[in-house]
């Protein structure tokens, strides 16, 4: 059996190779209708769009019409690259895995599934925990068969597993590719020495190379992922998409001193973390530069995100139409050296 390390086609920075309509549509038969704003994937042969849609809020606090009309309006604007897992719906009424059930019943509904790149997730479901050999198989399993496909494009380990070897975890990924259940393995909330150590096992016959990462990643949350993180992400070819893109929706600019409380599971955590200094800071930057572009906070920030060297697609999502609408206008979005670097010394 040989090794899952997938040939790296060349790219103009790490992670971000940016290709046109038409070269898509010649390389794969599947992409026609959609924009130039689409990137290959790392060491894959996935081309994806430049802002990936975060699946956690389906079946959580929106439902599945709502849901529907999310993913329609995301798709319709050009995007192609949805972001799952398997523990994703616990908190809703159709607990752990209704997120992939609604995403899947909304492919079956549109008949899209070739126009797609769908990444899910195994190992923090509170119904199959860890990354044994077994756990990774069902979740495989179990998220395939809620989805309603035949084959996950991108199957993160969603949380290091300390106990269970990496060696392990890796083989059953690369088993899972072998029989093309999977197309590709990645990692998520891994420590730069642990997903050091998993590249360099991935190497070997028989065994998953990870080719992404999806870090907690944003604006304001920066010195874990760019201390030791990114420099490894540079290092090995891996493309960040990292999460959080939003900082839990503070950086949407919808928390402001100012204003009421707003409705949000969410916003008791984000008044604690961000209601400083630094956090009003990097706002008052973010509001100048999207009055200069007259768009959204959020775009502003997205945009920022995506452009920073290792970075590929930021993950963000949206409970309406309208809310999306702004965040897709970052993948238009181009800031200036200027620009960035103000947003930089704000947060930094």
């Amino acid at each position: 059996m040989s090794s899952h390390r997938q040939c790296c086609a060349p790219r103009i920075k790490v992670g971000l190779n940016l290709v046109s309509g038409s070269e898509l549509e010649a390389r794969s038969g599947r992409m026609d209708g959609y924009p130039d704003r689409i990137a290959r994937l790392g060491h894959t042969d996935l081309d994806v769009f430049g802002l990936c849609l975060g699946g956690n809020v389906f079946g959580w606090t929106i439902n599945e019409e709502r849901s529907f009309a999310v993913l329609d309006a995301y798709v319709g604007a050009g995007g192609n690259f949805i972001d799952t897992a398997d523990s994703y719906g616990r908190r809703g009424p159709g607990g752990a895995g209704e997120s992939e059930r609604i995403i899947g019943r909304w492919i079956a509904a549109r008949g899209n599934r070739e126009q797609l790149v769908i990444a899910t997730k195994v190992g923090s479901s509170p119904e199959l925990p860890g990354l044994s050999q077994a756990t990774v198989r069902k979740g495989a399993e179990a998220s395939l068969a809620r989805l309603g496909i035949d084959r996950i494009d991108l199957h993160y380990a969603h949380k290091d597993d300390l106990q269970t070897p990496l060696e392990q975890t890796l083989k059953a990924f690369g088993a899972l590719i072998d029989e093309g259940l999977i197309g590709h393995a990645a990692a998520s909330n891994y420590s730069a020495q642990r997903l050091e150590e998993a590249l360099r096992i991935g190497e070997s016959d028989g065994m998953a190379s990870y080719v992404a990462l999806q870090p907690h990643y944003n604006l304001i949350e920066r010195e874990a992922y760019e201390r030791e993180l990114a420099p490894l992400c540079e290092r090995h070819g891996l493309a960040c998409i990292p999460y959080y893109g939003l900082a839990q929706g503070f950086l949407t600019g919808k928390y402001r001193a100012d204003t009421e409380q707003v409705d949000s599971p969410r916003a008791a955590g984000v008044r604690e973390r961000y209601f400083n200094e630094r956090g009003f800071a990097v706002l008052d930057a973010l509001d100048a530069i999207a009055a200069e572009h007259e768009t959204a906070v959020a775009a502003v920030a997205l945009a920022w995100l995506r452009e920073q060297p290792t970075v590929l697609a930021p993950i963000a999502s949206a409970t309406s139409p309208r809310q999306l609408s702004e965040l897709m206008a970052s993948a238009e979005l181009t800031l200036s050296d200027a620009e960035r670097e103000r947003l930089s010394d704000a947060s930094g």
